[in-house]
């Protein structure tokens, strides 16, 4: 299967995305199509044995709307485009409409209010509403015929039946029965002209909504200097390769992820971890493009460059997430493609209920164009594409990911928060606190061989034992052979010796009796600390402990999630002891330890047996299993090291806090989807039962076709600037 991206021009609601979703997915060949009209994109996957892009392009232009393919590095310039296109056109198509319809308003309402005539006034609204009609409305036609050859109807096909239905009548009112009173032109030419407001209006708020990740693209710098035989050399941006060295100076922008050489500056990270602090950087340190660089000079070695920088990967990541659609989306899917159908029921048995009961054609035709215009399913289709660009977005800023939208229904249901130990609640950066000898072995000794076994490994603990060592200035020698037991320990051979460097369990694995040392090694257990024996030929020689720190606002977190009512669990490979003395620390609800990474989801099911809603924190490195088991995934994560393929939910600053920001941003965007939904839905019940009459009798409402024009086209527009309100929402746990 063949998976594509393409943008999609001349939509102008919802349901327009629908239809051509709906058409394609009819397709022999075509497996998977998702359109978002929010974003004016969608993605096609689909077999090249039976269907190509070609043919898929020409399907779609059928339908009456625009089609190109695009690689991902170009889709923000692509998208750009064809929204400065569509916003043009609905831009210039509105005014030729306001340019024609005015006149036809005022002639057929205020001036025959007044009694004021004049010559060839009708003539003038016939040749203004029909220019109006045919040449501004030719959009709406052409969608509705692509509809129709397509077996299906839209929004364009209401407002092609409902105008028409005003404008024909009045031709033959005019022409057969020379009436030239009662006629329903400005009817036609007004309902067109709100209509375009409103397509336009929208246009507007998509393009508005899309450059916020549009803006992060263009943090990237156009130029850098690049240091090459001691010369400082200017080049573009594209020209740079990994390895070259970059000088970046006070006020210029990053431009590529890499290593501080040489230098001291502090650098605004806040476009990548919402953090408003600048992070100090020197020698050794990462930095990322498109972050800024405040105060000093730095020297940077390039690591990743283009498509592959954090920055791109976090843009890519929101794009897709954008375009993907959460599980109530379907539900809105599936009422907006029986909706128009419906409608034009509804609007027949309405219309035939008034003409039994009396009331002249005036009346009936007053009945059926409102009932169709007011009853576009625009605002509906809207409510979650809309909801998602703009939240996914506002949460990038703040340093959140939403990977998968799927998450948003789920994490106002979550009652139990599950939390990995390492990396996620610690700094993941044990350092080495005793270096004991129970031999004649020195110290140096025991770090020396400890050092060998674990040299090459990429564990936190190996990297603290390590760095112990260069402290003492020891050089160590990689093992002949090593071997990882994942879970117990390492073992190892260097020249003529075994090396042994792990927990109780890795002993018992070899038969190694250590009984003797466990009241020690307990007690070191229940001060929190990590105790890890070496032996030496089957033989213990010592023993070294390491103590990983709780991060800053750790023991917060847990406090806030228990207030919330919500129970918090620690999930860890870590010893019973030391986890225990963690967890009493932070007073954690319940403490499972001692769990290998391939058995933590097990104990994920078990929870969810229980009927818990899980949200598991990980650090998307070795709890991947137990991520994807979860109801909700988040990752904690920091800088280039971000395992973007996991989890649905990604904090970019490695702190814990943020997973409170996190669950609240995601229950704030849901509750915008829940409210566009609630707002579209009463508006389409309420305006339907106006426009059919049903307040008539009693009340004597009756809603005029212009009326239901205006409305529907705010209607859409009510949608996005309640949406809009999320760009000022500030998450409480983290300011």
């Amino acid at each position: 299967m063949k998976v594509k991206k393409f943008l999609v021009s001349r939509m102008h609601c919802a349901s327009c995305a629908q239809t051509i979703a709906s058409t394609l997915e009819k397709t022999k060949g075509i497996k998977f199509v998702s359109v978002d009209f929010a974003t004016s994109s969608g993605t096609v996957s689909f077999d090249e044995s039976i269907i190509n892009e070609n043919k898929i392009v020409s399907i779609v232009k059928e339908l009456g709307y625009g089609i190109e393919f695009f690689q991902e590095k170009d889709y923000f310039h692509k998208q750009q485009e064809e929204q400065k296109k569509e916003i043009s056109e609905l831009k210039l198509l509105l005014l030729i409409s306001l340019f024609f319809t005015t006149p036809v308003f005022l002639i057929s309402m205020p001036f025959k209010w007044f009694n004021i005539s004049f010559p060839f006034d009708l003539e003038i609204v016939i040749l203004c509403s029909s220019i109006v009609q045919f040449f501004v409305g030719f959009r709406f036609y052409k969608n509705a015929f692509g509809a129709l050859k397509n077996k299906t109807a839209t929004m364009d096909t209401l407002i092609v039946l409902g105008t028409s239905a005003a404008y024909f009548y009045s031709l033959y009112l005019v022409f057969f029965l020379n009436e030239k009173e009662m006629l329903y032109f400005e009817t036609s030419a007004v309902l067109i002209t709100f209509v375009l407001l409103g397509n336009f209006l929208v246009a507007l708020s998509n393009a508005k909504a899309s450059n916020a990740i549009q803006k992060l693209l263009l943090l990237q710098p156009s130029t850098t200097t690049l240091l090459k035989n001691g010369k400082e050399i200017q080049v573009p941006i594209n020209q740079i390769k990994v390895g070259d060295i970059v000088l970046v100076k006070p006020g210029q922008k990053i431009p590529v992820d890499g290593i501080v050489l040489k230098g001291y500056s502090a650098v605004d990270e806040s476009m990548i971890s919402g953090e408003s602090l600048a992070v100090e950087k020197t020698k050794g340190d990462k930095v990322f493009g498109g972050t800024l660089n405040q105060s000093g000079y730095l020297h940077i070695k390039a690591t990743k460059i283009g498509e592959d920088m954090l920055l791109s990967q976090i843009v890519k990541l929101v794009i897709d997430a954008q375009q993907r659609k959460p599980p109530i989306q379907k539900l809105a899917d599936k009422i907006s493609s029986i909706f128009v159908p419906a409608v034009l029921i509804f609007a027949i048995i309405s219309s035939a209920f008034w003409f039994f009961a009396g009331k002249d054609i005036p009346f009936i035709l007053d009945i059926f164009v409102s009932i169709l215009i007011i009853a576009c399913p625009c605002a509906l289709g809207l409510a979650t594409p809309i909801a998602i660009l703009v939240g996914t977005s506002k949460a990038a800023k703040e340093g959140i990911l939403i990977k998968d939208p799927a998450a948003l229904e789920s994490v106002g249901k979550i009652n139990t928060v599950i939390f990995d130990k390492t990396g996620t609640l610690t700094e993941g950066k044990p350092s080495v606190v005793d270096i004991i000898s129970l031999s004649k072995y020195s110290k140096n000794e025991i770090l020396f061989y400890a050092a060998v076994a674990e040299k090459g490994s990429e564990h936190p603990i190996s990297k603290a034992i390590l760095e112990e060592a260069k402290k003492f200035n020891l050089i160590i020698p990689y093992p002949d052979k090593s071997k990882i037991i994942v879970g117990k320990g390492i073992v190892a051979n260097y020249k003529k010796n075994k090396i042994f460097f792990g927990n109780k369990k890795l002993y018992s694995l070899y038969k190694i009796n250590v009984s003797k040392f466990e009241t020690q090694i307990n007690n070191l257990e229940n001060e929190g600390k990590t105790a890890i024996l070496l032996a030496l030929n089957k033989k213990i020689i010592g023993l070294i402990t390491v103590v990983d720190n709780l991060k800053p606002n750790s023991l917060l977190v847990i406090d806030k999630l228990k207030k919330m009512g919500k129970q918090t669990i620690l999930l860890t490979g870590d010893n019973f002891r030391v986890a225990q003395a963690i967890g009493r620390h932070l007073k954690i609800d319940k403490i499972i330890s001692e769990v290998l990474p391939t058995t933590k989801a097990q104990e994920i099911i078990k929870l969810q047996k229980e009927g818990k809603i899980v949200a598991m924190v990980g650090d998307g490195i070795n709890d991947s299993p137990a991520l994807a088991q979860a109801n909700v995934s988040i990752v904690m994560a920091s800088g280039s090291d971000i395992a973007l393929e996991t989890g649905q939910i990604i904090l970019l600053k490695n702190d814990p806090i943020h997973v409170l920001a996190a669950l609240e941003l995601n229950q704030i965007i849901f509750k915008k989807i829940k409210q566009n939904f609630f707002w579209a839905f009463i508006y389409n019940i309420f305006g339907l039962f106006l426009a059919a009459g049903i307040f008539y009798p009693s009340f004597g409402l009756l809603l005029n076709p212009m009326f239901a024009g205006l409305a529907m086209a705010f209607s859409s527009v009510s949608v996005v600037l309640n949406t809009f309100s999320l760009n000022y929402y500030k998450p409480k746990s983290i300011n």
